[in-house]
């Protein structure tokens, strides 16, 4: 094998994207034959098949998961060129990808956003929101160059350049008696109209083995992918979980009110700022990681 065709490693990272080949097909404009004729070409030119064909889609075979890490490589080493040569030119202007739960949004755009947008006005910046396993696959698939989430689990394929302890709080209104105690407790807040995120969202996942734990179950009145939407529930008198930092525009305006969880995990529970393990950051992105890094009240000491 002396090379990879440019064109035909696009076409597999595009199936890999999307999951199939007519998905990428759509997305790269063209007819499922061309994308299954690029990926046979390249198949016949290492000597093994990259994908299994299965009815659900296609998933790598570990030839296949090779070339990803390879393409992946290139694709980096690729846009670190192009900005080089932007600077070379006197220009450092690159897109940005930023991933987040929507809890980050206010303290990223007041704290982050806003500040760094006067220091570096040529960078363009994109903004995705998303739950908690969606913004580490985002990473880890090089979909995203950078990503705010709420304790993630563990995972290899991507590196946390910042971590600030963020306590789980029970929220609800500021006069509740629920938080009168100091520390909050779980059964407690079980047992009031609740609404708690999605499945796929780090505070859904950290309640749910807290209860698991303490022998209690889950029944929210409501779930739902949107943070403002838990706001205004607990401003209406029910109860959510949620870190301090998503809350705190409302509690400084007297709104709502946040008290800890009395639990190890939700007392140890962090918020993280991730970029993809083992790259090479380019400088645009790596400016603005550690400009977050320093002024985001999430991440602040």
């Amino acid at each position: 094998m002396d090379f990879i065709d440019a064109k035909a490693l696009r076409h597999f990272l595009t199936v890999v994207r999307h999951g199939s080949f007519r998905a990428a097909a759509e997305q790269l404009n063209v007819a499922p034959s061309a994308v299954s004729r690029q990926i046979a070409d390249l198949e016949y030119e290492i000597g093994l098949p990259l994908f299994e064909r299965t009815a659900r889609g296609a998933t790598l075979t570990p030839a296949g998961s090779l070339l990803l890490e390879h393409g992946r490589r290139l694709t980096e080493e690729g846009g670190l060129l192009r900005e080089e040569l932007d600077r070379l030119k006197g220009g450092e202007q690159r897109r940005v990808a930023i991933v987040c739960g929507e809890g980050f949004v206010g303290d990223l755009i007041d704290n982050g956003l806003a500040p760094f947008f006067t220091i570096y006005p040529h960078v363009r910046h994109a903004l995705q929101l998303a739950g908690t396993d969606a913004i580490v696959e985002a990473i880890a698939n090089g979909e995203a160059d950078i990503g705010l989430v709420y304790n993630p689990p563990v995972e290899t394929r991507i590196r946390s350049i910042a971590i600030k302890r963020q306590p789980l709080c029970m929220v609800t209104r500021k006069d509740d008696a629920l938080l009168d105690a100091g520390r909050a407790d779980l059964a407690a807040g079980l047992h009031r109209p609740l609404a708690l995120l999605t499945e796929g969202h780090g505070t859904r996942q950290l309640v749910a083995r807290m209860a698991a734990d303490a022998g209690l179950a889950i029944a929210p009145v409501l779930e739902t992918q949107s943070i403002d939407a838990l706001r205004r529930f607990a401003m209406a008198g029910g109860v959510t979980f949620l870190p301090h930092f998503a809350v705190a525009n409302e509690i400084a305006a007297g709104l709502l009110g946040a008290c800890e969880l009395d639990h190890p995990l939700a007392l140890q529970a962090s918020a993280h700022l991730i970029v993809r393990a083992h790259r090479r950051l380019p400088t645009s992105v790596d400016n603005l990681a550690s400009h977050l890094s320093q002024n985001m009240a999430a991440f602040r000491l």
